[in-house]
């Protein structure tokens, strides 16, 4: 009788503690789709000395609610690796064909608290520092002394109120206590959503490289190469600046897929 009260004790003080934790850090094994991570790198990777292997380190630039109610808080640590490079030598000879430089990492985990959740992502959207920074940049107090700003993409945002619009004037986001949220839009390779999920310094309609000049991306993570990024030019060596910022989506399951 005794061991069976010693038992139920036990297992009511489990449940309880579970119930109390639930809503505190990820206890996800990964993320679910549709969920992103608003990240900013925290130092510089180049094609020009970078090697593979070489650390790759950002953290999430905003709280991030994951459909288990779990919670990623601002600043957990986003972890990856540098998968292949090239720097750039420019071809001197008579009609030359110049070879492109190339830059590929592949993001691998955030560490919230003591989980570690794998990723398997595509970058939705990435912006230099200078475009992450003017989005954070209020016009001028003489043209608007509300403090607007203009996030990646084109959306407006007013820090006083709780509608952020987009150039056409559509409510398309909402400012809220951790963040800015959105419904996620369709916009080119970038496919929409009906699931509000953390957006940061990108309009819901956000797709691609902002302010990378002479960069492209052959490879921004996709199902045949999940979370892997690859920058190339023909021009300059691709680079990946400190205080760059980016939006990372995870990729639906195939079981999901089916499902719909």
């Amino acid at each position: 009788m005794l061991n069976r009260s010693i038992f139920i004790s036990l297992f009511l003080s489990s449940t309880l503690a579970l119930a109390q934790g639930g809503g505190h850090g990820a206890s996800a094994r990964s993320l679910d789709a549709p969920s992103t991570l608003p990240i900013v790198f925290t130092k510089t990777i180049s094609a020009n000395n970078a090697h593979v292997g070489d650390a790759v380190t950002a953290k999430t630039s905003q709280v991030v609610h994951l459909s288990n109610g779990a919670v990623i808080p601002v600043g957990a640590k986003v972890s990856g690796h540098v998968i292949a490079t090239g720097s750039f030598v420019y071809d001197k000879t008579p009609y030359a064909h110049q070879k492109p430089s190339s830059l590929s990492v592949q993001f691998d985990t955030v560490q919230v608290g003591e989980s570690t959740l794998p990723l398997h992502v595509t970058i939705r959207a990435m912006a230099d520092p200078i475009t992450s920074g003017e989005a954070r940049t209020p016009l001028s107090t003489d043209v608007d002394p509300q403090g607007t700003v203009t996030q990646i993409g084109g959306d407006r945002l007013t820090p006083s109120q709780a509608e952020v619009v987009s150039s056409d004037g559509d409510i398309v986001a909402y400012n809220k206590r951790g963040g800015v949220y959105a419904h996620l839009i369709a916009n080119g390779s970038c496919d929409g959503s009906d699931v509000e999920v953390s957006v940061g310094l990108y309009s819901a309609s956000a797709c691609g490289l902002y302010g990378f000049t002479q960069v492209s991306a052959t490879e921004r993570g996709s199902f045949a190469k999940p979370s892997v990024l690859t920058l190339v030019s023909t021009h300059v060596s691709p680079k990946i600046w400190k205080n760059s910022t980016a939006l990372l989506e995870e990729l639906p399951t195939q079981q999901s897929i089916a499902s719909r």
